[in-house]
């Protein structure tokens, strides 16, 4: 059940629910991702950013495709953090079926452009589109670096883009927060940028908040949850783990383990969310019958 972004959040936005965006770069973490959504009946995102498909190679993305359509659960693979129109051109013809323009740190009107050339790139093949205005926060700064999003600024950036979605600051900073260091959404500023906008809203750079504030915030108008540190820390702890036994080598003896671990985190992520059962909420388009060999012979999907 492979959808758009947009038809895929437009359901969250209109229940007031969140669907888990995990980011992966090996298969064993897509599938064990993919078993757990439907075990929880969740709809799912696949992100992977541009390092992560440098990794995996595009051919990959067949087999992800592939797996997905033979799902019972919606699910919409992402392209997360493209820079560059070129990108966009390249997830659209690898099989994404989203994709994000991140010009963030570039001047107001700059982002405008480069935001609007993805949404003129993407839309025409019925790929959705998410911008981010704003900036999320740093680990390497005292003050993270956050420069929050202005509701007027979000309106008009839309308006003038078309994008479905929009990554938000509000507080969060990529990556695992030091020991020293208390996260703190707006929550309040939240409110008022979904009220003003009306369209789907993102939070990336979530791991280590509070439960109860990320919990709000998939009530407060974020639809979008992205989670990468997460599942990859208890992912590759475990396997690390495992590996303390010298004599490991074989796959299928380190995989499983790691994989059960990562599926536990992403298991509360989608409860946390609200996202368990929401899978229900979408309706599967009717079957439809090929005939392959033109003699009647049809397969029905």
């Amino acid at each position: 059940m492979l959808i758009s972004g947009h038809d895929l959040l437009d359901v969250a936005h209109k229940n007031d629910f969140a669907i888990p965006a995990f980011n992966v770069a090996d298969y064993h973490m897509f599938n064990g991702l993919i078993e757990i959504s439907e075990k929880k009946n969740s709809p799912v995102i696949i992100a992977i950013h541009p390092n992560e498909v440098n990794l995996l190679g595009f051919d990959v993305l067949r087999a992800i495709r592939e797996r997905l359509h033979r799902s019972p659960v919606p699910a919409t693979i992402h392209w997360d953090h493209g820079a560059t129109s070129e990108q966009m051109i390249a997830a659209v013809q690898g099989g994404f079926t989203s994709v994000m323009l991140d010009a963030s740190a570039e001047p107001f009107d700059e982002n405008i452009a480069k935001t609007k050339a993805a949404v003129d790139i993407a839309h025409p093949v019925g790929v959705s589109v998410e911008g981010e205005l704003g900036t999320i926060g740093k680990m390497e700064t005292a003050d993270g670096g956050i420069i929050y999003t202005d509701p007027a600024d979000a309106k008009t950036f839309i308006e003038r883009t078309g994008v479905d979605s929009l990554a938000v600051a509000i507080g969060t900073r990529h990556g695992i927060y030091p020991a020293d260091i208390k996260p703190e959404l707006k929550l309040d500023l939240l409110r008022e940028i979904k009220e003003t906008v009306g369209i789907p809203l993102v939070l990336h750079g979530g791991s280590n908040n509070p439960d109860d504030e990320i919990g709000e915030a998939a009530r407060s108008g974020v639809n979008k949850i992205n989670i990468s540190s997460d599942v990859k820390v208890a992912f590759f702890t475990k396997m690390r783990e495992v590996l303390q036994d010298q004599s490991a080598r074989e796959p299928d003896g380190i995989m499983p383990p790691a994989v059960e671990a990562m599926q536990a985190v992403a298991a509360q992520k989608i409860d946390l969310f609200g996202a368990t059962g929401k899978a229900s909420l979408y309706t599967r388009p009717a079957a439809y019958k090929v005939d392959l060999f033109g003699a009647g012979q049809g397969e029905t999907y």
